[in-house]
């Protein structure tokens, strides 16, 4: 009977320590939710995810209808809202609160407009070589002319909807080109034409911009990364990288998201 009872007492102390440990992660890390940039999805940030999991946090990247495994979606009438729609169904549907919302590119739009509906549940906004629009301006508006030419040129020279992807930076290995031209796809133009309607007036939540000093001849988020640098009200960063930092630069990207938020 003692053997039974010490046996029984040792699995007892045994479950508790195994319940404890999740609890203590969860009370420490943090939740990064991320927008990710055009013609790209979740999938893209697969580097990412072991790095900000063993620094306890926890990183979503979700997917917008039309693009990656949601490409079966794709509609002409995918845009702008769409994409706000898929992340504020995240928020909701997981039920996420004290967000670090990251936009990436593109994503500045969208994470823009998922931050002004859901402003109860972000703590921090971070903007990583992103867009940063005006109420009422698209990303179409927050280019040159010339840019918009061209993504209405290259969208009419396929099946009149889609715009291709841009080039992947030229700093990108080898194996990671093959994995993403594989994955990346045409995205609807509709998103890049759609203006930004802001509801609740100029957004107050905390901000940072980071800007990736690798440019190209186009430099285009240097505006959005003076404009940041020079403003009080927002925390200023750059980042030794190309524009996409999350598959050439996973580890210093990931130091300095934590450092950003601590």
């Amino acid at each position: 009977m003692k053997r039974r009872e010490f046996l029984k007492a040792a699995a007892a102390s045994a479950a508790v320590v195994t319940t404890a440990r999740p609890a203590i992660a969860q009370t420490s890390g943090k939740t990064f939710l991320v927008c990710t940039g055009a013609w790209s999805a979740g999938w893209a940030w697969r580097k990412m995810h072991p790095l900000m999991a063993s620094a306890g946090h926890r990183l979503v990247t979700p997917t917008y209808t039309g693009i990656g495994e949601r490409e079966h979606l794709a509609s002409p009438s995918n845009d702008l809202e769409t994409h706000i729609q898929d992340i504020l169904a995240v928020i909701k549907y997981e039920d996420l609160r004290e967000i670090v919302l990251v936009g990436h590119s593109y994503g500045g739009m969208v994470a823009t407009g998922v931050a002004d509906r859901a402003r109860d549940r972000i703590a921090r906004l971070i903007y990583l070589d992103a867009f940063v629009p005006m109420d009422g301006q698209s990303l179409m508006d927050a280019n040159p002319p010339t840019v918009r030419q061209r993504m209405q040129e290259a969208a009419k020279a396929g099946d009149g909807w889609r715009v291709p992807s841009n080039p992947i930076p030229p700093d990108t290995s080898e194996a990671d080109v093959k994995w993403i031209s594989e994955r990346r796809v045409p995205q609807s133009i509709k998103c890049f034409e759609q203006p930004l309607k802001m509801r609740g007036g100029n957004l107050t939540l905390p901000r940072s911009y980071v800007y990736f000093t690798r440019v190209t001849p186009a430099d285009t988020f240097r505006p959005f990364a003076e404009r940041a640098k020079n403003d009080p009200s927002w925390r200023y960063y750059e980042l030794d990288a190309s524009h996409s930092a999350h598959v050439t630069a996973p580890e210093a990207l990931a130091r300095l998201l934590q450092t950003i938020d601590s």
